[in-house]
């Protein structure tokens, strides 16, 4: 018996009806009108109905007051927009989108409809990011016709389009579908049927785990946030993006990953239980994480929990000159900041000659920033005056800030701390740099411990405006608030985290990168595409593998193998391919080759 698909009749797709005008139902109905597609919106309600075509007339609206579209593209577009109640009205489609709400009984109840009012040759796409698409197909009529189609929000905006095949669908829908696609101006990405598929696969698991850490008391929620979006370049905190997509659909997704993976990293959050069940959704309610003007606002209220501004912390101690250890890149960084903010730096490095190179670079630094328009001349010189240079850490003796930045070696950083214990005067703050080691273990190498704090700068930080505050059990509230206010006097964000791997920044950040790498070591997608659906559907600055080259494969397995000793969780270890690369010498562009190669400069 010949399948009821074939390429001819499958492509181009000309009449394509969308089932559910929510939100995501009627951004892929305004997609779909602007690229000449007849498009038939059902939903069982006319208020959603008449709330979709004034958000298409909105839309296109838009679309013509800033020369994007002409009048009569707009009315040609509307006129295109058909909607209904009954599912009836998707008899002639060539394509249906279903966009219900995410549950395997109403996702069903519509295929099986459909089943019985559309040809057998119409391709029907879910719109699920959780559900199986492998189990809604094997209940239809038809299973090699059906398949996943996963915009993302709002979706006119986002370029990514993830086309899910499962082992039932015939490869004439799937070319179909991404040949759509193409024509919309999206970037598809084909996967296969899993939970939460690329981007959210790798999205939700990261989620979960900020909201672990806010359960947790770890930070703040302001603080998560803010170290994200500013130590990694994200459009969104977790916590506010949590509130964006809902909770309750958070917690359905990770639900879902974890009946498939049953990895505890994927099982939801207690939090997220509790927030949905109190019916505390988001931004849809009204109130998350966050508290909302009012519900489907995006406006953020004070609330119990927002910091107050003005704070009382406890009394500083004053700091006018500080010593910098190191003469690497993120020291060099670290001299430029604290110069640039008018304080007298001493620049120490294991050899004059060292200290003087890496003032060099500094010095070529400001010099691009002149060239830029972004200093002035005389600025840059005075800047550079503020810095002295030595290859002896007695010269820290008058200081009254030490912070160390040489190698993320914790052997090598205790004897630096007994070093400058030694030399340093009394009531000087010795704070460290590490990315992943214990502040206490540094602390303890001291007499002093009580003024030993973590200052984990962002490389390059000159430009990074974030700076992790670690405090110990140890550490003094005076020397807390002083690092705090210093951050604000060289204008960076300090966000307050406990002593404990990864920080914040970090230990959200690895476990993403390497379930990142699980997939490509698993043969669900490529390289390529994992980076696209990330850049594309995450709005990450990078995708995962670029950032990992760049930052280095022996640094990312060092991180990852620091993150799983700490909490002992089997899906914390380290992707067995990281440690075949690392093992091979491939580390990323420093050595021309890691995950992709690299042209020798």
């Amino acid at each position: 018996m010949a399948t009821p698909l074939s390429d001819t009749r499958l492509s181009p797709l000309k009449t394509i009806a969308v089932v559910g005008l929510g939100t995501m139902g009627t951004g892929i109905a305004a997609v779909l009108t602007r690229a000449g597609r007849e498009v038939v919106g059902i939903d069982i309600s006319e208020a959603a109905i008449t709330k979709a075509a004034s958000a298409l007339e909105a839309s296109l609206a838009r679309a013509v007051s800033r020369g994007r579209l002409g009048e009569q593209e707009r009315d040609d577009a509307l006129a295109r927009f058909r909607a209904f109640t009954d599912l009836r009205a998707a008899a002639d489609a060539d394509l249906v989108i279903e966009v219900v709400p995410e549950s395997y009984e109403i996702k069903q109840q519509v295929f099986r409809a459909l089943d019985g009012i559309v040809r057998p040759d119409t391709i029907l796409a879910t719109g699920t990011n959780a559900l199986s698409v492998t189990r809604l197909a094997a209940d239809s009529a038809h299973p090699e016709r059906v398949l996943g189609l996963h915009f993302f929000n709002p979706a006119p905006a986002m370029k990514l389009v993830e086309v899910v095949s499962s082992v039932l669908t015939a490869p004439p829908a799937v070319s179909a579908v991404t040949d759509l696609a193409l024509d919309l101006g999206k970037e598809p990405v084909a996967v296969g049927d899993r939970p939460g598929f690329v981007a959210d696969g790798l999205l939700f698991g990261y989620l979960n785990q900020a909201a672990a850490m806010y359960e947790a008391k770890y930070a703040s929620r302001e603080d998560i946030d803010a170290a994200m979006r500013l130590g990694c370049g994200l459009p969104m905190g977790p916590l506010a993006l949590l509130d964006l997509i809902g909770v309750d659909t958070a917690r359905t997704v990770l639900e879902a990953m974890y009946a498939a993976s049953r990895d505890r990293l994927h099982a939801p959050a207690p939090i997220l239980k509790q927030l949905s069940e109190a019916g505390l959704t988001g931004r849809k309610s009204g109130r998350g994480f966050y508290t909302y003007e009012a519900p489907g606002s995006a406006t953020v209220v004070s609330d119990a929990l927002t910091p107050r501004d003005g704070a009382a912390l406890a009394a500083s101690r004053p700091v006018r000159s500080v010593g910098v250890a190191g003469s690497g890149t993120m020291a060099s960084g670290i001299v430029e900041v604290f110069a640039k903010a008018g304080y007298e730096v001493v620049l120490a490095a294991r050899t004059e000659e060292k200290a003087l190179a890496a003032k060099a670079r500094i010095g070529r630094s400001l010099a691009r920033s002149v060239d830029k328009g972004r200093m002035a001349a005389e600025a840059a010189a005075q800047t550079l005056d503020l810095i002295r240079t030595t290859g002896s850490y007695d010269d820290f003796a008058d200081i009254d800030l030490a912070l160390e930045a040489i190698a993320e070696d914790l052997e090598v950083k205790q004897q630096l701390f007994a070093t400058l214990d030694k030399v340093c005067k009394p009531g000087a703050i010795l704070a460290t740099t590490t990315s992943s080691l214990p502040v206490v273990a540094c602390a303890r190498a001291t007499s002093r411990p009580q003024d030993v704090i973590g200052m984990h700068f962002f490389n390059p930080a000159p430009a990074m405006k974030l700076v992790e505050v670690v405090r110990t059990v140890l550490t003094a509230d005076d020397v807390h608030s002083t690092v705090r206010e210093l951050c604000a006097s060289i204008k960076k964000h300090p966000v307050d985290c406990g002593d404990r791997a990864g920080f914040i920044v970090n230990a959200l950040l690895f476990p993403y990168l390497n379930n990142a790498i699980k997939m490509v070591q698993e043969h669900y997608a490529s390289l390529d595409d994992i980076d696209a659906a990330m850049k594309l559907g995450g709005g990450y600055p990078m995708g995962p593998f670029e950032l990992l080259d760049v930052v280095g494969l022996d640094v990312s397995l060092a991180i990852e193998k620091v993150l799983h000793r700490e909490f002992r969780d089997p899906g914390l270890a380290p992707a067995p391919l990281l440690e075949h690369l690392v093992a091979a010498g491939c580390l990323g562009r420093k050595t021309g080759r890691g995950f992709r190669e690299y042209a020798k400069r």
